[in-house]
């Protein structure tokens, strides 16, 4: 047991149930309204599948859009997986929930920011500045589209 309790860890699982949830409604009845989806993932997680061509062109970070055309939205307790179509070419995307790092409704004003969360190895050691960018590799930067507040977790992390 360690010497404190982990709200962001624990506000960072929360958070990924919540967009689960989502997700699972989107894949059996579709978007409702103007909702949309603008979904960022970090391309070097273990887990994420993608054609070569698409790792080649985002070898850190992608942004997805679930709005208007995507196909076999599946989701699982880890991660999810959808088709969607890249300049009239299909492209299955396997992407753990782990690997997220923000997730925009901007239709609704919502999104979440998520940060690199530790290896369970790392969980013990004591968080230090060493990295001064948090690990997420960088999604590109500015805000999300649609002006949506996006909420850090990292505030709640010590």
């Amino acid at each position: 047991m360690t010497g404190s309790i982990d709200y962001g860890g624990m506000m960072h699982r929360a958070v990924q149930g919540l967009i689960a949830q989502v997700l699972r409604d989107v894949s059996r009845t579709g978007l409702p309204g103007e909702h949309h989806f603008f979904i960022s993932f970090d391309t070097t997680e273990p887990g994420v599948k993608m054609a070569p061509w698409l790792r080649e062109r985002y070898p850190d970070t992608m942004t997805i859009v679930l709005q208007e055309w995507f196909q076999d939205l599946e989701v699982g307790d880890d991660g999810f997986a959808v088709t969607l179509n890249f300049g009239d070419q299909l492209e299955r995307l396997v992407i753990p929930f782990e690997a997220m790092r923000s997730f925009v409704d901007p239709s609704v004003e919502f999104g979440f920011r998520f940060e690199a969360q530790p290896h369970e190895e790392e969980e013990g050691e004591e968080d230090g500045d060493d990295d001064p960018d948090g690990g997420d590799g960088g999604d590109g930067g500015g805000d999300p589209p649609g002006g949506a507040q996006v909420v850090s977790l990292d505030r709640f992390r010590r």
